[in-house]
């Protein structure tokens, strides 16, 4: 991990800083990376501690958390809260009794029934599952440590006849019901008050499906603020653009957001293009060490190419993988690819290298910790995938002097990336252009590559973690300022009644106006 030094006259507002996800996976990919990374350059340069909230209930967490730390992904300074695990380690308060409604909410424990599916940590039931035949959960009931019942979770729980609801059931320790709710989200809520304390927070909310249920969190002290990571469109580019459906609940609701974070002014624009301008909506880019190595120049064979993604269909590997060999054709010499990454493509990526006769030359590494190390020995790298918001792992190359060749996609790419100057932007799923690049990259006159290399850590230094922690820290001021409006006075709370009640109305007509720009774009495309 870099070592950060301390930026002069950084102010971050008063509160505690949190940053929420739904989980952190084994093999996580570039959002959990740059929360963790902009995590720890609050840590380090502002001097504030941060907590990162997971909501899931994998029953691992303390040997997650002592992975995270061993490969510096933690700090000192920063804390791995999870909701389960926080009210097992956590006495409950005498808040937690007084809102029991078993007549509403059944409370029907699983026993140690053999058809119920157990989590374990070491030798520890934490969590028994009941299935219906189909493998839906119908409840999942959550244990302490010293085996007392710390949840039960019915989602199957409806008045017989009518659709099925919820019941969630809190107990304390000696496993008895203190607290019921019919949704889930409210025991959510309940739990980020006491993680809270009710202290002035800064609440940055990174998962999009931790987004959709934050929109319902509003308290006085607690100021929210959404990173969207990745596009927002279902289509890319052009008339016929529209939001995806997973991001259709929260970004019909940006304004309930204290902050709007986008990587990239062109993501804004389109946002603002799609459902007019707001005063919530700002840019601040992934930021990355610029650390000794990523300022030297080292040596490096200009035919070693990397790819660093996971194995899934939204990152096209296999593009990079047919680019690659057809570039070694053009370019009359071998050419090695390096994959780091791991997923459900990786059968298909590995029956392709052997219809290609490219196992000498393309290797698929599997997920590797120290996959970025790589970036500093290898001569570009290739990015194929479909939709991004700002790859951190660009900017790492980039700072590493890996010349990236990379589709020009929303979005990203073309923020950064100068074509022929720092790097290489390929129309969007153009395989040939690809493999044209890279084959004239490998053959390259070596000044014109190390001029594109100095060119493109140039580049990466405008993502400095001192220049986007500063960024953060106006942003979260002004987040702070426009939440203390809404709760601090009343007119200032009728201003966002209006506000709301304004885009509410307006939604329906910009949504038309969509419809008629796609209608119109396919009278077009048929003519």
């Amino acid at each position: 991990m870099a070592n950060f030094l301390p930026v002069a006259r950084l102010r971050l507002p008063r509160g505690r800083q949190f940053a929420l996800t739904w989980s952190i996976p084994d093999q996580f990919g570039g959002m959990t990376s740059a929360m963790l990374h902009r995590s720890r350059a609050l840590v380090g340069l502002a001097g504030r501690p941060v907590d990162v909230l997971t909501f899931d209930a994998r029953p691992d967490y303390p040997a997650l958390e002592a992975e995270l730390r061993s490969s510096g992904e933690l700090v000192d300074g920063m804390r791995l809260m999870n909701l389960y695990d926080f009210f097992r380690t956590h006495e409950l308060p005498a808040s937690a009794a007084g809102s029991l409604h078993l007549d509403r909410d059944p409370f029907t424990p699983l026993g140690a029934d053999s058809s119920h599916v157990p989590a374990l940590r070491g030798d520890l039931v934490l969590r028994r599952e009941r299935c219906a035949a189909d493998g839906t959960v119908l409840q999942v009931d959550h244990y302490r440590e010293d085996g007392s019942l710390l949840l039960s979770d019915r989602r199957d729980a409806g008045v017989p006849g009518k659709e099925s609801g919820r019941s969630v059931v809190l107990c304390d320790a000696n496993g008895n019901p203190v607290r019921s709710w019919n949704r889930i989200w409210s025991f959510y809520r309940f739990w980020l008050d006491l993680a809270r304390n009710r202290e002035p927070s800064i609440m940055i909310v990174d998962s999009k499906t931790v987004a959709t249920f934050m929109l319902t969190y509003r308290r006085k002290l607690a100021t929210t603020m959404h990173v969207v990571h990745n596009s927002h469109l279902a289509l890319n580019g052009g008339p016929t653009e529209t939001l995806r459906e997973s991001r259709r609940p929260v970004f019909e609701r940006l304004q309930d957001f204290d902050s709007v974070v986008l990587l990239t002014p062109r993501q804004k624009q389109d946002v603002e293009r799609l459902l007019g301008p707001a005063e919530n909506l700002c840019v601040i880019p992934n930021s990355r060490s610029l650390d000794r190595l990523s300022r030297t120049g080292r040596s490096r064979p200009p035919q070693r190419g990397i790819v660093i993604a996971a194995l899934v269909n939204r990152k096209r590997v296999d593009h990079a993988v047919r680019g690659t060999v057809r570039a070694a054709e053009l370019a009359d010499r071998a050419i090695s690819l390096d994959v780091y990454g791991e997923g459900r493509k990786r059968e298909s990526l590995e029956t392709l290298i052997a219809a290609l006769d490219a196992h000498d030359n393309v290797r698929l590494h599997g997920h590797r910790s120290d996959a970025r190390a790589r970036l500093h020995e290898s001569s570009f790298i290739v990015l194929t995938g479909s939709t991004e918001g700002l790859p951190l792992v660009l900017i790492e190359a980039m700072a590493a002097g890996c010349v990236p060749v990379a589709y020009d996609i929303p979005y990203g790419p073309a923020d950064v990336i100068t074509h022929g100057q720092n790097g290489f932007l390929i129309e969007e799923g153009d395989e040939q252009g690809l493999a044209d690049a890279i084959a004239a990259l490998v053959t390259m006159e070596p000044e014109r590559l190390t001029r594109m290399r100095r060119d493109a850590r140039r580049v990466a230094g405008q993502f400095s973690d001192a220049g986007v922690t500063r960024l953060w820290a106006r942003e979260m001021r002004e987040a702070q300022r426009r939440h203390q409006a809404v709760f601090g006075r009343p007119a200032g709370r009728a201003r966002k009644l209006v506000r709301r009640a304004r885009r509410a109305l307006t939604w329906p007509v910009r949504r038309v106006r969509l419809r008629i720009a796609q209608r119109q774009a396919r009278t077009t495309a048929d003519v």
